[in-house]
């Protein structure tokens, strides 16, 4: 199979990259709280990549659709390259950055779904949302998939800010946003970054849970 190098904004939706202002805006708190679930989620996911008990097109399915709703340009092309090395190709990629259904597979569409509500609402997803996706595909693989959304939702919001500021540099600034906002989150972000996995290490440790849901 003859591998494909994108160039920075091939095949990444216009309304990434040539976003105004943010579709998601997060505050350092909600950062320290999504970077805290980093060291759980991390394990399960490099388990996974021995293992692959979910497969690996699958999670790169379910982080695009994340980074869809969030909108986080950076992440987007990041993702976009691995996806493209995990097999995806071009129109598959763009569908998912693009936030429409065409190539969403009838067994991963609960799954999909779930991830989009995941960041739509800012990583507080309802109770009933993720025991669908336990009934639907056993709980060791939605922990796996819970575990790679998780993930995602870290990166993007540390790379929203970045891509602001990175549009800032190239003359487009976000209408919503400041410089100070974008290099306090990215500065206090690589500061809170120990902290957190220290808090998340621990919580793990004492088996506290990693998770909360709205109840219904």
């Amino acid at each position: 199979m003859t591998k494909h190098k994108m160039s920075e904004n091939e095949n990444i939706p216009s309304t990434i990259t040539q976003r105004e202002r943010y579709k998601h805006k997060y505050n350092l708190v909600e950062m320290y709280r999504v970077f805290i679930k980093i060291p759980d989620a991390l394990s399960k996911f490099i388990k996974n990549k021995k293992a692959k008990t979910v497969n690996p097109q699958f999670i790169e399915r379910l982080q695009l659709a994340v980074t869809e709703v969030n909108g986080c340009a950076v992440c987007s092309f990041v993702h976009a390259q691995l996806a493209l090395k995990e097999g995806m190709n071009n129109d598959e990629i763009f569908s998912f950055l693009n936030g429409d259904n065409k190539f969403v597979k009838p067994q991963e569409a609960k799954a999909i779904l779930f991830a989009q509500h995941y960041a739509d609402s800012e990583g507080f997803p309802n109770q009933s949302s993720f025991d669908a996706i336990v009934v639907e595909y056993g709980e060791e693989k939605a922990g796996i998939m819970l575990a790679a959304i998780q993930l995602m939702m870290a990166g993007n919001v540390y790379g929203i800010p970045q891509s602001a500021f990175k549009s800032r540099l190239n003359g487009k600034k976000y209408k919503d946003s400041s410089l100070f906002y974008e290099l306090s989150m990215q500065i206090v972000g690589i500061l809170f970054l120990p902290l957190a996995l220290l808090h998340g290490w621990l919580k793990k440790l004492l088996g506290f849970k990693m998770q909360k849901f709205k109840p219904e």
